[in-house]
């Protein structure tokens, strides 16, 4: 692949790339020297789980991976201990130790879900290796690299201290740990969501200070949560885990089942590599079938593709209390078509109009997911077999055929 493809795939994925002509020069001569560039990526362990949020730039490390680079992942054992203040509008609740050490331990067989673990594409880091050992005159010095004035200006301490929202020291020592582990592990290019760009080019200035190539910085888009409202957050509760079990409603199916159809898009975009104007096609379409097939690709990355197959049945199952085994089957059309005729076509409805009725009684399910009473007069396009349900005893299969 040439270097401008590879720029051009890391684009997706990227909201910055500081610099793409820097990254370019600097492939090129990785290429030529056969000296892989060394990939940061930081992670602290605030709770067990790895998420999809996580992934977003985990992909783009895969990628590096992939064209022979090293990840250096670093388990932030030790800035976990102050809390990473990014996005934050108050302190972050402090972990006892033996919370962060557990949390930790899981980390690097969930991260092996995402990236390639053999020695030669990843080193596994805590950055309690090197923080730990700090004196306080070296601290001293690390605090002297940066002013009040240059960390205020960061957005949400500047928010917090307009708001006289309080803002405690500590805090302020989280930019300066994070951009010293770049220079502990002689970073060549760093990773992470666009929240953390102002601690990514901490790292890229120190290491510059020290006379050293300064590392590039990509920054990913923020994964919103399954709240459709803020970004995916282990705080927040809005996260789904690679660590969640495939099938049932409280499983990654039913997690992506449940998303606001305003994201399928952002989360097409990041977390798969599918054609973009397809998605958009489909998700116009049939936002219902454009989640089903998320979720599916997203078991399947995580897990198998019989995992995803069998989320699917149980989300089915344990969201309509369970679908006969032997149900009629009734050949549709491809083309948009109302739901009312296909009631009356399957034999549960006498007119278009009782159809119609049902509908807006909420009495009618596709897949387990009630039809919305409002969208009886919608034009529906079915790309694969569901079932049609209408209440909790009539069911039928409709299989979307050219020959009908």
């Amino acid at each position: 692949m040439l270097i401008d493809e590879k720029i051009a795939r890391l684009r997706r994925r990227s909201e910055r790339i500081i610099s793409e002509d820097e990254l370019r020069r600097r492939l090129e001569v990785a290429e030529k020297s056969g000296k892989p560039l060394r990939i940061k990526l930081g992670m602290d362990p605030t709770a067990p789980d790895v998420t999809l949020g996580h992934c977003v730039p985990l992909k783009i490390v895969r990628q590096f991976q992939e064209w022979g680079h090293k990840a250096v992942i670093i388990v932030g054992d030790y800035t976990a201990r102050v809390g990473d203040p990014s996005g934050r509008n108050t302190l972050r609740p402090q972990l006892s130790e033996a919370q962060i050490d557990e949390n930790a331990k899981t980390y690097v067989a969930q991260i092996g879900k995402v990236l390639l673990t053999d020695p030669e594409h990843l080193e596994v880091r805590y950055n309690g290796e090197w923080l730990a050992k700090m004196s306080m005159m070296e601290v001293i010095r690390l605090l002297g690299r940066k002013t009040v004035e240059q960390l205020l200006a960061r957005e949400d301490f500047a928010k917090r201290f307009e708001s006289k929202t309080p803002i405690f020291l500590h805090e302020l020592f989280y930019p300066l740990l994070q951009g010293w582990d770049s220079v502990a592990i002689d970073a060549d290019l760093e990773i992470g969501g666009s929240d953390q760009l102002f601690n990514n080019l901490v790292g890229r200035e120190f290491q510059a200070e020290l006379g050293r190539p300064g590392q590039m910085v990509i920054v990913t888009p923020l994964l919103v949560g399954t709240d459709g409202v803020v970004k995916m957050s282990k705080s927040k509760g809005n996260y789904i885990a690679v660590t969640d079990p495939p099938g049932g409603p409280s499983g990654m199916f039913g997690k992506v089942m449940r998303l606001p159809d305003a994201l399928l898009e952002s989360y097409y975009t990041l977390l798969t590599d599918l054609d973009l104007s397809d998605v958009r096609t489909e998700i116009a379409a049939n936002p219902r079938d454009a989640k089903v097939k998320l979720a599916k690709l997203i078991i399947t990355w995580l897990h198998t593709s019989a995992d995803a197959e069998a989320a699917e049945r149980e989300f089915m199952t344990a969201t309509h209390g369970g679908v006969p085994e032997n149900i009629p089957e009734m050949k549709i059309t491809a083309s948009p078509q109302r739901l009312a005729p296909l009631l009356v076509s399957a034999g549960f409805c006498a007119s278009n109009g009782e159809a119609i009725r049902k509908i807006k009684e909420g009495a009618v399910r596709i897949d387990g997911e009630k039809v919305p009473p409002e969208s009886f007069g919608q034009d529906r396009t079915f790309a694969a077999p569901v079932v049609l349900q209408l209440g909790n005893k009539r069911f039928v299969r409709l299989v979307p055929s050219e020959s009908v």
